[in-house]
């Protein structure tokens, strides 16, 4: 049933809760998780602007979902992880519908809360728009 299952993270508090669910509905059903990490235009310029090297930007862009990754990395669960550039929700929704993924874990609050309260949650965005079901965690 949740056979593959898309953990959108962004290295909240949030995310690493959400990353708990993931790894039980990926034990349940003997799944596997793709980890999505979302850079939009404003962290790109940032990173570009505040590193030397693309190697040095690559390993904070790490540093940052690597709690996530310590989770994974101590269960038996198959994981991939992809760094996706644009908007978050957007870029989430079209990656989640192209890829046929079961379900989505997303945790319910990311970490800009000014964003959020003028923009919308990146949550909402995509249960929203997203072809299967998402399981927001709070």
């Amino acid at each position: 049933m949740f056979k593959r299952i898309l953990l959108a993270t962004d290295g909240s508090k949030h995310s690493v809760r959400s990353a708990d669910h993931a790894v039980q509905l990926a034990e349940q059903f003997k799944g596997t998780i793709d980890v999505v990490y979302v850079v939009d235009g404003q962290t790109s310029k940032s990173d570009v602007l505040h590193n030397d090297s693309k190697y040095e930007i690559e390993q904070k862009r790490k540093e940052k979902i690597q709690p996530v990754l310590d989770q994974l990395g101590e269960t038996n669960i198959d994981y991939k992880v992809q760094i996706l550039h644009g908007e978050p929700g957007p870029t989430i929704v079209e990656f989640a519908n192209a890829n046929d993924f079961d379900s989505i874990v997303i945790g319910s609050r990311g970490l800009n809360n000014l964003q959020t309260m003028i923009l919308g949650s990146v949550s909402h965005k995509v249960a929203k728009r997203v072809d299967c079901p998402v399981l927001i965690v709070k």
